[in-house]
């Protein structure tokens, strides 16, 4: 074959061509108009990163610290789903925090990295409210309450907490917490010791690099770095974004009644990151 014929060869060989998405905030609603993370929203974007034809891996990068443990588990499974039925490799990456149900998300990945300095772990459950019992007190308020089933009113932050409704409340986040490991353990198979179990599944979280150790993830560095020892530099990546929607833009556009609702939503949001001092 002459040199022309090989030349011509190269220049028509396609490039491979990498999905890339990116899954961004906390993991459930927050207030009326701060929708996080869910199945509905986040669906239909993953399912086109994963049509895309000729893709050779879907890669997605996570920056989340966690959320509800219902949706974690939807869009888990969706990603997980499409990577079977498809057969295409998931590379899962940790941006600034990949902690609690963001953790869950890069369990989807058949590979799993993190930047050194990212955030990784807090496998764990929690439950975190207010008691005013001794301010409506102080102020003289009383508070009625009537219901039909011995339990609805558990754990309402007005009333005096109870032993059986704590122990209630402590079976159920031991069933979420049970689930959440076993699914950390069947994704990361032998990669994590078993005399590291205890601390892995305590709700402590790590630096990028002490998580390697830990076999939480396979490794660190940059992104780019990982994709293109992969797959090479001479690449072409299709990224695929959630629109924001139309309601969304119109309401964050404008001052209403609900402004001090929303400061409230905004406060409960930095709360969450700034668990892992974000």
């Amino acid at each position: 074959m002459s040199n022309n014929s090989s030349d011509e060869m190269l220049f028509f060989k396609k490039k491979p061509v990498i999905s890339y998405l990116r899954l961004n905030g906390v993991i459930g609603s927050v207030g009326r108009f701060n929708q996080g993370m869910s199945l509905s929203n986040q669906g239909e974007i993953i399912k086109k990163a994963f049509d895309l034809k000729g893709t050779r891996a879907v890669v997605i990068s996570i920056n989340s610290p966690g959320g509800s443990p219902v949706q974690s588990n939807l869009i888990f499974n969706l990603i997980r789903k499409e990577a079977q039925k498809k057969n295409i490799k998931v590379i899962t990456y940790a941006e600034d925090v990949a902690a609690s149900g963001g953790y869950m998300l890069m369990c989807a990945g058949d590979e799993v990295y993190a930047n050194a300095n990212s955030i990784v772990g807090s496998i764990g459950v929690i439950y975190a409210a207010f008691g005013f019992t001794d301010l409506i007190k102080k102020i003289g308020v009383e508070r009625r309450i009537h219901t039909a089933g011995e339990s609805k009113s558990i754990l309402d932050p007005f009333l005096e907490e109870k032993k059986e409704d704590i122990e209630k409340l402590k079976n159920i986040q031991k069933d979420l917490h049970d689930e959440f490991i076993d699914l950390v353990k069947k994704s990361r198979k032998n990669k994590l010791k078993e005399e590291n179990f205890k601390i892995l599944f305590s709700g402590e979280f790590w630096s990028g690099k002490k998580s390697a150790e830990l076999g939480l993830i396979d490794g660190v560095g940059t992104l780019q770095d990982i994709i293109e020892n992969q797959f090479g530099k001479d690449i072409k990546i299709k990224k695929f974004e959630q629109p924001q929607s139309w309601l969304k833009r119109k309401l964050s556009s404008q001052l209403s009644n609900t402004i001090l609702s929303e400061i409230g939503n905004e406060l409960e949001i930095r709360s969450i990151w700034n668990r892992y001092g974000l």
